[in-house]
């Protein structure tokens, strides 16, 4: 039966948006949609155009309950597909949630998110999933009554769904902090003893983490157990309040962040010993160039910056060494930097091919692939690489080659192994890959383009 939604128009009448069958019976498809959504003007008043953001707010909700449903069918489909393949039932369905963050520009880990979503919504939260349809709950929160009520049974977890009842408007008005506090309390009151046996298997999921940071800065997280990072933030808020009372001229906030890298590090600059792989222009190091430089794990530095990190000093040369590539140091007088020159193609900056007759990457050809891919060639993935594996597998004839070889995280590695996933290398100006899923959609994967060689704009389309 078709559907029709009364929405505000552009110029204060209605606009009947029709969710259903064409007047011929065939199924509408997305690029009619787009094409429909491009047809739509603002509002002239400020009325008009605060129902239309409403309006489109609603729409992305009931769009993220099409990709819910669209990711379960997906995983029914490719489960049925291998299971007629032969694959066995522990294996089936590996790869899903790795298609399913390709087709949404978004990286693996979220694709398992996404899937994992996606599964408890339509299957076990009806009320949920028809507050998200009808834009009651947008696809985070939504998110949220999820999570917090992962570790219930999926009866538990029906029960608290019909208890919270989204679909009737219960979180109307309520923030991200509300949802999960209400979540959380239903939850326990259905199940304390499993809220109480998350809350202790939590403590196995401790990590340090690190991300990017506006100028040159980063963002260093551990997630610890309660005790421990009270405990670690007390000894460094002792520090800092004896620095302070002593006379230290620096904030408190700054004597707790040199704390903590003196006592991780054991040395007052944070660098001993450590292979940084800080990459510039030989322009940036030695003429003062503007060129920024790249930093391992980081991303795109100031020059000045990267100077400043290596001294800047004047460079002693030392007998080139290994794969073409010529070897130094900087005299710095808190720690020693040594160079490594890496030769690139002058037109495209695509580094200099190296190869080995060994199955494996030996270490100097495994730095050379680190430095060229800087992280997962996975599409969307930023992953830090963790392997360095063939494009074309050694069993099949791959050669241990700088151009046969891509850096990759863990999890993309294994997903890469399941039936149907291909990757081959394409004739490109840059380093490329074409990773090819089971369903047949095709994605492309550039090399990073390195200091001093910005990326080239695509060619033009032709007609």
């Amino acid at each position: 039966m078709e559907k029709i939604r009364e929405r505000r128009g552009v110029d204060g009448g209605s606009l009947a948006v029709r969710v259903g069958s064409r007047p011929d019976g065939s199924q509408p498809v997305v690029p009619e949609v787009i094409a429909l959504l491009r047809t739509v003007r603002l509002g002239s008043s400020s009325v008009q155009l605060i129902d239309q953001l409403r309006g489109l707010e609603d729409l992305k909700s009931a769009v993220a309950g099409v990709q819910a449903r669209a990711a379960v069918a997906l995983d029914l489909v490719q489960r049925r597909e291998q299971s007629a393949a032969g694959v066995g039932s522990s294996e089936q369905g590996q790869s899903v949630a790795a298609q399913v963050a390709l087709a949404r520009r978004e990286s693996p880990n979220s694709g398992s998110r996404l899937l994992g979503f996606a599964k408890a919504v339509v299957v076990e939260m009806p009320r949920t999933m028809a507050a998200l349809e009808s834009g009651q709950l947008n696809e985070w929160r939504a998110t949220l009554l999820v999570k917090e009520t992962a570790c219930l049974s999926l009866e538990d977890r029906r029960a608290v769904d019909e208890e919270l009842a989204p679909d009737m408007g219960t979180f109307e008005g309520a923030g991200d902090k509300a949802i999960i506090a209400a979540a959380k309390a239903a939850a326990y009151r259905r199940d304390p003893r499993s809220v109480a046996q998350r809350a202790s298997h939590a403590a196995t999921e401790r990590t340090v983490s690190l991300r990017p940071a506006p100028d040159a800065m980063t963002y260093l997280t551990a997630l610890l157990p309660v005790a421990h990072g009270v405990a670690v933030y007390a000894a460094l808020t002792r520090k800092a309040d004896s620095a302070r009372a002593g006379g230290d001229s620096r904030n408190r906030g700054q004597v707790m962040a040199d704390t903590l890298v003196e006592r991780i590090t054991g040395r007052r600059g944070g660098i001993s010993g450590v292979d940084l792989q800080l990459v510039m222009t030989d322009r940036t190091l030695l003429q003062g160039d503007s060129e920024p430089a790249r930093l391992k794990g980081y991303g795109i530095v100031p020059a000045a910056w990267a100077r400043a990190l290596v001294g800047a000093g004047e460079v002693v040369a030392d007998e080139p060494r290994g794969m073409n590539q010529g070897t130094g140091t900087v005299q710095n007088p808190e720690f020693t930097v040594w160079l490594r020159r890496l030769f690139t193609a002058p037109s495209t900056g695509e580094l200099i091919t190296m190869d080995s007759k060994a199955r494996l990457f030996p270490p100097r050809l495994r730095r050379f692939i680190e430095v060229r891919d800087d992280t997962c060639r996975t599409p969307y993935c930023d992953a830090p690489i963790r392997h360095i594996d063939h494009v074309v597998p050694w069993h099949t004839g791959g050669a241990t080659t700088v151009s046969n070889g891509a850096g990759l995280c863990e999890a993309c590695n294994h997903t890469k192994e399941n039936l149907g996933w291909t990757t081959k290398q394409l004739l490109e100006d840059v380093h490329t890959l074409e990773v090819s899923t089971p369903t047949g959609h095709n994605y492309t994967s550039k090399a990073r383009p390195l200091p001093g060689h910005p990326r080239r704009p695509p060619s033009p389309i032709k007609a």
